[in-house]
């Protein structure tokens, strides 16, 4: 099974915005840091989730579970519903590449047990300061 923990994170609501990726895999730790570019927190928050996604797609996972302290994001996974439009093309999008991983789980938990993935996505917009983002 692979851990994911992700975050999302704006120096601004817009500003620039970065995703946190933190994955363990067999005892092996991978950190990513994102830079998103301008969006709103919300946004950043899904991009995460996106990204987080596709890392594990590439892999070929077979077991994945998500962690996040954003309720908004894995109530919106579990429910694959979204109140607010705006960010249904992304839920979309993220629910599509879940179903790509047989056995996907996703999880909410406290951002006290998320600072590994907020430490990244904070590095993330600090790294992206003065270029374009990926």
């Amino acid at each position: 099974m692979i851990e994911v923990y992700i975050d999302g994170a704006s120096a601004g609501n817009p500003g620039p915005s970065g995703a946190g990726i933190f994955i363990i895999e067999n005892g092996i730790v991978e950190r990513h840091s994102i830079p998103l570019g301008i969006m709103e927190n919300h946004e950043a928050e899904y991009w995460a989730l996106i990204k987080a996604l596709e890392i594990c797609c590439q892999k070929q996972a077979q077991t994945v579970s998500i962690r996040t302290d954003s309720q908004a994001i894995w109530s919106a996974m579990e429910k694959e519903f979204t109140k607010n439009k705006k960010y249904a093309p992304l839920l979309e999008q993220a629910v599509g590449l879940s179903k790509n991983i047989p056995l996907f789980f996703i999880k909410w938990i406290p951002s006290s047990q998320n600072k590994s993935a907020d430490e990244l996505a904070r590095k993330a917009i600090r790294d992206a300061k003065g270029r374009e983002p990926y």
